[in-house]
């Protein structure tokens, strides 16, 4: 059975290296093996902005990757935490009943819920104000 706590603080704190989709889907699914690429590439640029400072080309166009998937992760662990049984149940759990506790919300999938909505908002505003005014200082 795939609880959906588990699913949602997955998708939270190891969503960009794909873990939430590894415990859902197992091993075979494609977009797992994909989303560290978007990962290492941001903890690339954060690595130069390091060496080389903010002015650096390349890192409005490494980090925006990073903010953007940790962004994404977090909206899926809010999507997850507010599934209700029912669905959850039927997407990931098809062979039990629909009520099965698995897909019961308690107040550590609540918790999941309210750290990803503040962690992901917050990522997604830097990786864009970061990106855009990088492009708009490098093209004027």
């Amino acid at each position: 059975m795939k609880n959906k706590t588990l699913a949602a603080w997955l998708a939270f704190l190891g969503g960009p290296l794909g873990l939430h989709r590894f415990y859902l889907k197992g091993r075979r699914d494609w977009l797992g093996w994909l989303l560290p690429i978007p990962t290492a590439l941001g903890l690339y640029g954060v690595l130069r902005v390091r060496e080389f400072g903010v002015d650096d080309r390349w890192s409005w166009v490494l980090l925006p990757p990073l903010g953007l998937t940790i962004a994404g992760c977090a909206l899926t662990a809010i999507v997850y935490g507010l599934m209700t049984p029912q669905k959850w149940n039927c997407e990931f759990n098809h062979s039990e009943n629909a009520a099965t506790a698995a897909g019961d919300t308690n107040w550590f999938t609540i918790a999941a819920v309210v750290f990803s909505l503040l962690f992901g908002t917050a990522a997604l505003m830097s990786a864009i104000a970061f990106s855009f005014q990088r492009y708009f200082e490098f093209n004027a």
